[in-house]
């Protein structure tokens, strides 16, 4: 079987690495370069602590990769785990913590509920008479995802996937009928992403690329692809931007990736005595043009995100020396989860992940081979994350979202 994967940041290369591990014929086409989109632009958070069931999962399932990938792949991904600590101001947030953690523990996460004296054990600075509660989880972390890319890259190749980097995918269109004239379908048992429906034929600069299957994982790119198959995405591309920062105090290595959820803001040490610090705080967010959008940072921001830093935690005032910093892309769906489902027989789509891509890719490229292949292996139900949910109105609610 022949799957063809739009897109070439950490998600695509987990779904061509689980795929060519099932024994599927795997090609990539990345219109620029690898990880050259939202995945070299991610903070590299990894955490457990999430609002719904199906994201804490994809995170248990994809953290054993994680903690493993320099034994398994071969490059060193930084993986730092000096856990994640939430922060509450309201009794409203801390009773949602409250609801969260009982339902991250029954999934198996070792999340806890925390006061801010206990939150302060964890963050020496913190300005705990402006909290009401916190959450905390060792089990939480940062990665690089350059090195992710790298790693999940080179595996791929070695298990024969053919990646193709300034490659984009002009045209998608179903052809065949099944394999009775012109069809991919060869009748052996492996061929059941699109039973009776024939392949798919994608247009490229270079040629026609002819498959059985189509994976649409281009991140902010997705829904113009997905347009292609005539699929309408509810997905829009956000911009987001992180700051580098020289903290005025002295910021522990070991900190935690800090988030005060009712403010918007996060922080979390760097390399060197470093901090990265982040947040959207507008309450305007319309949807960019992901060719055309400022990769810059604004320096407006970057204060206000290191003033709302110093209103949490009083490592940060006025000698804050703002470095440097970037801005990237979220994917971002009506209810900040992702879309993993096979929309159309034999077009699957993995995509609008809210800034959660990176952390899930490795759960996401098992599930993305399940629904290529037809079979049922992987440990996450993601069946809540189908395409229809925004039809039938059974979406999801992630509050946990910086």
């Amino acid at each position: 079987m022949h799957v063809l994967i739009v897109g070439g940041g950490v998600v695509g290369l987990a779904c061509a690495h689980a795929l060519a591990g099932r024994g599927a014929e795997v090609t990539v086409c990345e219109a620029g370069t690898l990880g050259g989109g939202s995945t070299g632009r991610a903070a590299g958070g990894i955490r457990t602590q999430f609002s719904t069931r199906v994201n804490v999962e994809l995170s248990l399932a994809s953290v054993p990769v994680w903690e493993s990938f320099a034994d398994d792949f071969g490059v060193d991904i930084d993986y730092r785990r000096s856990g994640y600590l939430f922060l509450a101001r309201t009794e409203e947030t801390a009773a949602a913590f409250r609801e969260n953690v009982a339902m991250q523990t029954e999934a198996g996460a070792p999340s806890r509920v925390l006061s801010p004296a206990e939150a302060a054990e964890y963050l020496p600075e913190l300005r705990t008479e402006s909290f009401v509660a916190a959450t905390f989880s060792a089990a939480d972390g940062v990665a690089d995802p350059h090195s992710a890319v790298q790693g999940y890259a080179d595996a791929a190749r070695a298990a024969g996937v053919d990646i193709r980097t300034k490659t984009p995918v002009t045209d998608l269109a179903r052809v065949g009928d099944g394999g009775s004239d012109g069809g991919f379908d060869d009748g052996s048992a492996d061929a059941v992403a699109a039973p009776d429906a024939g392949g798919w034929r994608a247009e490229t600069p270079d040629g026609s690329i002819d498959a059985d299957a189509v994976v649409v994982a281009a991140g902010a790119w997705s829904g113009r692809v997905a347009s292609l198959a005539g699929v309408n995405l509810p997905l829009a591309p956000r911009r987001r931007q992180i700051a580098v920062v020289e903290p005025e105090g002295d910021l522990p290595a070991d900190a935690p990736l800090t988030i005060d959820l009712d403010t918007g803001a996060y922080f979390r040490p760097e390399r060197e005595g470093t901090a990265v610090v982040g947040g959207h705080f507008s309450e305007s967010d319309p949807d960019v043009d992901p060719d055309r959008f400022d990769e810059s940072m604004d320096v407006e921001w970057a204060v206000e995100a290191t003033e709302r830093a110093d209103d949490a935690a009083a490592y940060f005032g006025p000698e804050t020396r703002i470095r440097n910093g970037w801005a990237g892309l979220y994917a971002v769906t009506p209810d900040h989860h992702a879309i993993l489902d096979a929309v159309e027989p034999g077009l699957v789509v993995a995509a609008g992940f809210s800034g959660h891509g990176f952390q899930h890719a490795p759960a996401t490229g098992e599930a993305v081979a399940d629904l290529c292949l037809g079979e049922d292996a992987c440990e996450v139900d993601v069946s809540a994350l189908s395409l229809d949910r925004f039809e039938s109105g059974e979406t999801l609610r992630e509050r946990n979202v910086a």
